[in-house]
Protein backbone atom coordinates (compact mmCIF):
# COMPACT_ATOMS: atom_id res chain seq x y z
CA UNK A 1 0.00 0.00 0.00
CA UNK A 2 1.55 3.06 -1.08
CA UNK A 3 -0.70 6.03 -0.18
CA UNK A 4 0.03 10.02 -0.83
CA UNK A 5 0.59 11.80 2.83
CA UNK A 6 -0.58 15.30 2.99
CA UNK A 7 1.29 18.06 4.48
CA UNK A 8 0.81 18.75 8.43
CA UNK A 9 -0.87 21.68 9.93
CA UNK A 10 0.71 24.45 10.90
CA UNK A 11 -0.88 27.52 13.16
CA UNK A 12 -3.03 29.42 11.68
CA UNK A 13 -3.92 26.60 8.49
CA UNK A 14 -7.65 27.07 7.65
CA UNK A 15 -9.77 24.09 7.90
CA UNK A 16 -12.99 22.75 6.21
CA UNK A 17 -16.15 21.69 8.47
CA UNK A 18 -18.12 19.25 6.58
CA UNK A 19 -21.11 17.27 7.25
CA UNK A 20 -21.11 13.96 5.11
CA UNK A 21 -23.84 11.70 6.86
CA UNK A 22 -25.62 12.97 9.73
CA UNK A 23 -26.78 16.98 8.96
CA UNK A 24 -27.59 17.65 12.91
CA UNK A 25 -24.51 20.40 13.33
CA UNK A 26 -26.69 22.88 11.64
CA UNK A 27 -30.21 21.68 13.69
CA UNK A 28 -30.96 24.69 16.06
CA UNK A 29 -30.64 22.78 18.82
CA UNK A 30 -27.37 21.64 18.00
CA UNK A 31 -25.61 24.75 16.64
CA UNK A 32 -24.25 25.09 20.08
CA UNK A 33 -22.32 22.15 20.18
CA UNK A 34 -20.90 22.46 17.15
CA UNK A 35 -19.86 26.77 18.08
CA UNK A 36 -18.00 24.92 20.96
CA UNK A 37 -15.80 21.98 18.92
CA UNK A 38 -15.26 25.13 16.30
CA UNK A 39 -13.97 27.31 18.73
CA UNK A 40 -11.37 24.46 20.23
CA UNK A 41 -9.97 23.99 16.89
CA UNK A 42 -9.39 27.29 16.62
CA UNK A 43 -8.32 28.20 20.03
CA UNK A 44 -6.65 25.11 21.34
CA UNK A 45 -5.21 24.15 18.23
CA UNK A 46 -4.59 27.44 16.38
CA UNK A 47 -6.88 26.34 13.23
CA UNK A 48 -9.16 28.82 11.53
CA UNK A 49 -12.16 26.81 10.78
CA UNK A 50 -14.71 27.36 7.91
CA UNK A 51 -17.98 25.79 6.43
CA UNK A 52 -18.72 24.81 3.52
CA UNK A 53 -21.81 25.86 1.96
CA UNK A 54 -24.14 23.02 3.58
CA UNK A 55 -21.84 21.99 6.31
CA UNK A 56 -25.07 23.47 8.66
CA UNK A 57 -27.66 23.02 6.12
CA UNK A 58 -29.55 21.04 8.83
CA UNK A 59 -30.48 17.28 9.13
CA UNK A 60 -33.69 16.89 6.56
CA UNK A 61 -32.04 18.63 4.13
CA UNK A 62 -28.22 17.05 4.01
CA UNK A 63 -30.78 14.03 4.10
CA UNK A 64 -32.60 14.46 1.14
CA UNK A 65 -29.32 15.63 -0.72
CA UNK A 66 -26.38 13.14 -0.71
CA UNK A 67 -24.86 14.94 -3.24
CA UNK A 68 -24.75 17.85 -1.90
CA UNK A 69 -22.82 16.35 0.82
CA UNK A 70 -20.32 15.41 -1.60
CA UNK A 71 -20.06 18.98 -3.60
CA UNK A 72 -18.83 20.39 0.08
CA UNK A 73 -16.56 17.24 0.48
CA UNK A 74 -15.27 18.23 -3.06
CA UNK A 75 -14.99 21.75 -2.84
CA UNK A 76 -12.96 21.33 0.57
CA UNK A 77 -10.09 19.08 -1.13
CA UNK A 78 -10.00 21.32 -4.53
CA UNK A 79 -9.72 24.77 -2.41
CA UNK A 80 -5.90 25.46 -2.11
CA UNK A 81 -6.40 27.73 0.97
CA UNK A 82 -8.28 24.85 3.14
CA UNK A 83 -5.08 22.52 4.80
CA UNK A 84 -7.52 20.41 6.46
CA UNK A 85 -10.73 18.51 6.16
CA UNK A 86 -12.64 18.01 9.46
CA UNK A 87 -16.03 15.52 9.75
CA UNK A 88 -19.01 17.04 12.14
CA UNK A 89 -20.18 13.83 12.96
CA UNK A 90 -20.71 10.31 11.79
CA UNK A 91 -23.89 8.94 10.92
CA UNK A 92 -25.43 5.70 9.54
CA UNK A 93 -25.45 6.98 5.40
CA UNK A 94 -22.23 8.25 4.17
CA UNK A 95 -22.14 5.71 1.52
CA UNK A 96 -25.00 7.34 -0.09
CA UNK A 97 -22.54 10.05 -1.32
CA UNK A 98 -20.70 7.39 -3.66
CA UNK A 99 -21.73 7.98 -6.89
CA UNK A 100 -21.26 11.81 -6.50
CA UNK A 101 -17.64 11.49 -5.81
CA UNK A 102 -14.45 12.83 -8.38
CA UNK A 103 -11.73 10.48 -6.88
CA UNK A 104 -9.02 12.66 -9.66
CA UNK A 105 -9.69 15.80 -7.41
CA UNK A 106 -8.76 14.10 -4.15
CA UNK A 107 -5.70 12.56 -5.81
CA UNK A 108 -4.81 15.48 -6.94
CA UNK A 109 -5.36 18.05 -3.60
CA UNK A 110 -3.94 15.30 -0.77
CA UNK A 111 -4.71 17.04 2.33
CA UNK A 112 -5.96 15.93 5.61
CA UNK A 113 -8.85 14.55 6.17
CA UNK A 114 -9.91 13.30 9.93
CA UNK A 115 -13.17 11.61 10.80
CA UNK A 116 -14.19 7.95 12.48
CA UNK A 117 -17.65 6.11 12.64
CA UNK A 118 -19.75 6.77 9.62
CA UNK A 119 -16.90 8.50 8.42
CA UNK A 120 -15.39 4.98 7.45
CA UNK A 121 -16.98 5.33 3.97
CA UNK A 122 -14.83 8.48 3.11
CA UNK A 123 -11.53 7.17 4.35
CA UNK A 124 -12.19 4.25 2.06
CA UNK A 125 -12.93 7.43 -0.47
CA UNK A 126 -9.74 8.26 0.05
CA UNK A 127 -7.97 5.06 -0.07
CA UNK A 128 -9.31 4.34 -3.32
CA UNK A 129 -7.87 8.09 -4.49
CA UNK A 130 -4.42 7.00 -3.29
CA UNK A 131 -4.02 9.33 -0.37
CA UNK A 132 -3.77 8.50 3.33
CA UNK A 133 -6.37 10.10 5.52
CA UNK A 134 -6.98 9.66 9.65
CA UNK A 135 -9.24 7.98 12.06
CA UNK A 136 -9.80 10.04 14.53
CA UNK A 137 -11.94 12.98 16.63
CA UNK A 138 -14.81 14.58 15.08
CA UNK A 139 -15.93 18.24 15.42
CA UNK A 140 -19.27 17.33 17.36
CA UNK A 141 -17.80 14.58 19.63
CA UNK A 142 -14.29 15.08 20.85
CA UNK A 143 -13.64 18.60 19.55
CA UNK A 144 -17.24 19.62 21.60
CA UNK A 145 -16.54 17.82 24.47
CA UNK A 146 -18.25 19.17 27.92
CA UNK A 147 -16.34 21.48 29.36
CA UNK A 148 -12.45 20.07 28.28
CA UNK A 149 -11.17 17.96 25.78
CA UNK A 150 -9.52 14.94 26.83
CA UNK A 151 -5.37 15.29 27.47
CA UNK A 152 -4.85 11.74 25.37
CA UNK A 153 -7.19 12.80 22.22
CA UNK A 154 -5.49 16.32 21.63
CA UNK A 155 -1.83 14.63 22.22
CA UNK A 156 -2.05 12.33 19.37
CA UNK A 157 -4.07 15.12 17.74
CA UNK A 158 -0.84 16.99 17.78
CA UNK A 159 1.46 14.51 17.33
CA UNK A 160 -0.04 12.64 14.29
CA UNK A 161 -1.53 15.99 11.86
CA UNK A 162 0.89 18.64 13.06
CA UNK A 163 4.06 16.63 13.49
CA UNK A 164 6.12 15.04 10.08
CA UNK A 165 8.30 12.53 12.91
CA UNK A 166 7.61 9.05 12.97
CA UNK A 167 4.41 8.72 15.80
CA UNK A 168 6.43 6.16 17.53
CA UNK A 169 5.00 4.25 20.08
CA UNK A 170 1.58 4.48 21.33
CA UNK A 171 0.84 3.62 25.62
CA UNK A 172 -2.72 2.70 26.63
CA UNK A 173 -4.80 5.71 28.08
CA UNK A 174 -4.88 5.28 31.82
CA UNK A 175 -8.43 6.15 31.90
CA UNK A 176 -11.28 5.44 29.63
CA UNK A 177 -15.36 6.82 29.17
CA UNK A 178 -18.28 6.00 27.33
CA UNK A 179 -20.57 7.98 29.44
CA UNK A 180 -22.78 9.59 27.57
CA UNK A 181 -24.87 12.72 28.60
CA UNK A 182 -27.34 14.42 25.98
CA UNK A 183 -26.30 17.15 24.03
CA UNK A 184 -28.66 19.57 25.82
CA UNK A 185 -26.91 23.31 26.27
CA UNK A 186 -27.47 22.55 29.80
CA UNK A 187 -25.22 19.74 30.23
CA UNK A 188 -22.04 21.56 28.99
CA UNK A 189 -20.39 22.27 32.49
CA UNK A 190 -20.78 18.65 33.50
CA UNK A 191 -17.56 16.19 32.47
CA UNK A 192 -17.64 12.87 32.28
CA UNK A 193 -16.90 10.32 34.03
CA UNK A 194 -13.66 8.44 33.84
CA UNK A 195 -12.80 4.64 34.69
CA UNK A 196 -9.31 3.33 35.04
CA UNK A 197 -8.10 1.35 31.73
CA UNK A 198 -6.50 -1.89 31.28
CA UNK A 199 -4.02 -1.53 29.09
CA UNK A 200 -3.81 -3.88 26.08
CA UNK A 201 -4.64 -7.17 25.73
CA UNK A 202 -2.46 -9.66 23.70
CA UNK A 203 -4.89 -12.61 22.57
CA UNK A 204 -2.53 -14.45 20.44
CA UNK A 205 1.15 -13.86 18.42
CA UNK A 206 4.25 -13.95 19.41
CA UNK A 207 7.31 -11.88 18.09
CA UNK A 208 7.04 -8.75 16.33
CA UNK A 209 4.85 -7.76 13.16
CA UNK A 210 4.67 -4.98 10.60
CA UNK A 211 2.08 -3.86 8.08
CA UNK A 212 0.15 -1.02 6.86
CA UNK A 213 -3.10 0.54 8.41
CA UNK A 214 -6.09 0.15 7.23
CA UNK A 215 -9.52 -0.73 8.77
CA UNK A 216 -12.08 1.19 10.15
CA UNK A 217 -15.81 0.50 11.99
CA UNK A 218 -17.14 -2.76 11.63
CA UNK A 219 -20.38 -2.19 11.00
CA UNK A 220 -19.92 0.29 8.35
CA UNK A 221 -17.66 -1.49 6.47
CA UNK A 222 -20.00 -3.75 5.69
CA UNK A 223 -21.91 -1.31 4.27
CA UNK A 224 -18.72 -0.91 1.56
CA UNK A 225 -18.56 -4.65 0.54
CA UNK A 226 -18.53 -4.81 -2.92
CA UNK A 227 -18.75 -1.17 -3.83
CA UNK A 228 -16.42 0.76 -6.05
CA UNK A 229 -14.15 1.63 -2.98
CA UNK A 230 -13.71 -1.88 -1.40
CA UNK A 231 -10.30 -2.73 -2.07
CA UNK A 232 -8.88 -5.50 -4.01
CA UNK A 233 -7.58 -8.18 -2.36
CA UNK A 234 -3.78 -7.03 -2.90
CA UNK A 235 -4.59 -3.98 -1.08
CA UNK A 236 -5.04 -6.07 2.25
CA UNK A 237 -1.59 -7.79 1.55
CA UNK A 238 0.89 -6.97 4.72
CA UNK A 239 -1.31 -4.96 6.76
CA UNK A 240 -2.52 -4.55 10.43
CA UNK A 241 -6.35 -4.19 10.20
CA UNK A 242 -7.64 -1.75 12.69
CA UNK A 243 -11.18 -2.64 13.87
CA UNK A 244 -13.82 -1.08 16.59
CA UNK A 245 -17.91 -1.34 17.33
CA UNK A 246 -20.06 1.42 17.31
CA UNK A 247 -21.86 2.91 20.16
CA UNK A 248 -24.58 0.54 18.66
CA UNK A 249 -23.03 -2.46 20.99
CA UNK A 250 -23.48 -4.88 18.10
CA UNK A 251 -24.08 -8.65 19.39
CA UNK A 252 -21.04 -11.17 18.96
CA UNK A 253 -22.65 -13.12 17.06
CA UNK A 254 -22.52 -10.42 14.12
CA UNK A 255 -18.51 -9.58 15.16
CA UNK A 256 -18.62 -13.40 14.25
CA UNK A 257 -20.42 -12.86 10.87
CA UNK A 258 -18.13 -10.33 9.63
CA UNK A 259 -14.52 -11.85 10.60
CA UNK A 260 -15.77 -14.67 8.88
CA UNK A 261 -15.95 -12.51 5.56
CA UNK A 262 -13.16 -11.61 5.91
CA UNK A 263 -11.64 -15.02 6.23
CA UNK A 264 -14.09 -16.14 3.41
CA UNK A 265 -12.40 -13.20 1.57
CA UNK A 266 -8.66 -14.07 2.09
CA UNK A 267 -8.36 -10.88 3.57
CA UNK A 268 -7.71 -11.98 7.27
CA UNK A 269 -5.32 -14.68 5.79
CA UNK A 270 -3.19 -11.70 3.99
CA UNK A 271 -2.67 -9.54 7.13
CA UNK A 272 0.24 -9.38 9.14
CA UNK A 273 -1.64 -8.76 12.82
CA UNK A 274 -5.00 -7.06 14.23
CA UNK A 275 -5.69 -4.52 16.86
CA UNK A 276 -8.88 -3.56 18.10
CA UNK A 277 -10.38 -0.84 19.83
CA UNK A 278 -12.01 -0.61 23.17
CA UNK A 279 -15.81 -1.80 23.26
CA UNK A 280 -17.84 1.12 23.66
CA UNK A 281 -18.90 1.33 27.38
CA UNK A 282 -17.01 -2.05 27.77
CA UNK A 283 -20.08 -4.02 26.75
CA UNK A 284 -19.45 -7.10 25.07
CA UNK A 285 -16.22 -6.83 26.46
CA UNK A 286 -15.01 -10.90 26.96
CA UNK A 287 -17.78 -12.01 24.30
CA UNK A 288 -16.34 -9.90 21.63
CA UNK A 289 -12.84 -11.72 22.56
CA UNK A 290 -14.06 -15.01 22.65
CA UNK A 291 -15.86 -14.07 19.11
CA UNK A 292 -12.59 -13.06 17.51
CA UNK A 293 -10.81 -16.15 18.92
CA UNK A 294 -13.68 -18.01 17.25
CA UNK A 295 -13.37 -17.26 14.05
CA UNK A 296 -9.69 -16.39 13.80
CA UNK A 297 -8.19 -19.17 15.74
CA UNK A 298 -10.70 -21.86 15.94
CA UNK A 299 -12.37 -21.71 12.08
CA UNK A 300 -9.42 -20.40 10.02
CA UNK A 301 -6.44 -21.97 12.12
CA UNK A 302 -4.54 -18.51 12.41
CA UNK A 303 -2.88 -19.53 15.15
CA UNK A 304 0.28 -17.11 15.16
CA UNK A 305 -1.69 -13.79 13.39
CA UNK A 306 -0.91 -11.25 16.43
CA UNK A 307 -4.50 -10.07 17.86
CA UNK A 308 -4.31 -6.73 20.05
CA UNK A 309 -7.05 -5.73 22.09
CA UNK A 310 -8.65 -3.10 23.71
CA UNK A 311 -6.92 -0.21 22.01
CA UNK A 312 -7.94 3.46 22.48
CA UNK A 313 -9.61 4.40 19.20
CA UNK A 314 -12.98 4.96 17.73
CA UNK A 315 -16.11 5.04 19.81
CA UNK A 316 -14.48 5.33 23.25
CA UNK A 317 -12.63 8.54 25.06
CA UNK A 318 -10.51 9.65 24.79
CA UNK A 319 -8.71 8.29 21.11
CA UNK A 320 -5.44 8.34 19.22
CA UNK A 321 -5.19 9.31 15.66
CA UNK A 322 -4.60 6.34 13.15
CA UNK A 323 -3.31 7.40 9.42
CA UNK A 324 -4.09 5.49 6.70
CA UNK A 325 -1.48 3.35 5.22
CA UNK A 326 1.24 4.10 7.91
CA UNK A 327 3.94 1.49 8.10
CA UNK A 328 3.11 -0.08 12.08
CA UNK A 329 4.10 -2.73 14.69
CA UNK A 330 2.71 -5.00 16.99
CA UNK A 331 5.04 -6.32 19.40
CA UNK A 332 3.79 -9.11 21.32
CA UNK A 333 5.89 -9.97 23.79
CA UNK A 334 5.34 -6.17 25.48
CA UNK A 335 1.80 -5.86 23.83
CA UNK A 336 3.22 -2.54 22.27
CA UNK A 337 1.90 -0.90 19.36
CA UNK A 338 4.01 1.65 18.15
CA UNK A 339 3.26 3.54 14.43
CA UNK A 340 6.55 3.36 12.96
CA UNK A 341 6.54 6.55 10.17
CA UNK A 342 4.69 10.06 10.08
CA UNK A 343 0.68 10.53 9.37
CA UNK A 344 2.30 13.81 7.03
CA UNK A 345 5.08 15.32 5.93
Amino acid sequence: MNLLKPKKLRLGDKVAAVSLSWGGAGDSNMLWRYEVGKKRLEEEFGLKVVEMPNTLSGTEYLYNNPQKRAEDLMMAFKDPSIKGIFSCIGGDESVRILPYIDYEVIKNNPKIFIGYSDTTVIHFICLKAGISSFYGPSILSEFAENVEMLDYTKHWINKVLFDKSPIDMIEPSPMWTSEFLPWEEKNKLIKRRLNSNTGYELLQGKGKVQGNLIGGCLEVLEMIKGTKVWPKLKIWENSILFFETSEEKPNPTYVEYWLRSYGSMGILQKARGIIFGKPYDNHYYEEYKRAILKVVREELKLYDLPILFNLNFGHTAPMITIPYGAKAEIDCELKRFTILESGVI
